[in-house]
């Protein structure tokens, strides 16, 4: 169902969020890719497991745009470039940081004001995922900064909303209720 015509504020936050998140999968990924080369392969894990997560976020406010094909030029302030990997952790803390503490906040009141359900879901959705990332990207980078690759065994992905979780799936995501067993391993 496509987004009311008055209801422009909605639509242009689910194409910032669109394209923030669809850079932070990319960026995710190279990064990953790096901290593998730099023998952080728990770190690249991470980064793989939780650039997955990024694309579910990219693909439900994707289908939340639905119907408004119009021409849009998407921008996203993020990091860019690569360093180190302590260095590019940090580049993902502030920028997950930046989508608790500012962005998803703004856009999830919007679509509340704005009686948006779907594009609510979906910010939401984004907005409790970030929280973790945020946290497990600072647990990255505080074992990186001793020289040490993060301890876990596996990371857990809810295909439905981004739910991320170390080791073991939870029976049932806390946040969109989707069985264990849909969640990707990683």
């Amino acid at each position: 169902m496509a987004l009311k015509k008055e209801n422009v504020m909605t639509n242009d936050f689910l194409h910032s969020a669109y394209g923030g998140e669809s850079m932070a999968h990319m960026r995710y990924l190279t990064w990953a890719t790096m901290a593998e080369k730099e023998g952080f392969k728990n770190i690249a894990k991470l980064f793989e497991a939780i650039a997955y997560a990024e694309q579910v976020h990219a693909n439900n406010h994707y289908k939340e745009i639905a119907g408004n094909a119009d021409d849009y030029t998407v921008t996203a302030g993020a990091v860019f470039g690569t360093s180190t990997t302590v260095d590019n952790l940090q580049g993902a803390i502030n920028g997950e940081l930046h989508e608790v503490d500012q962005m998803y906040p703004v856009y999830l009141n919007a679509a509340q004001l704005q009686g948006e359900k779907g594009a609510e879901r979906s910010f939401h959705y984004a907005l409790e995922a970030e929280k973790i990332h945020a946290d497990l990207f600072q647990q990255a980078q505080n074992a990186a900064k001793e020289g040490k690759d993060m301890e876990l065994k596996s990371v857990y992905i809810c295909p439905i909303c981004g739910h991320t979780v170390l080791d073991e799936a939870p029976d049932k995501c806390p946040v969109c209720g989707a069985k264990k067993e849909l969640y990707k391993k990683f």
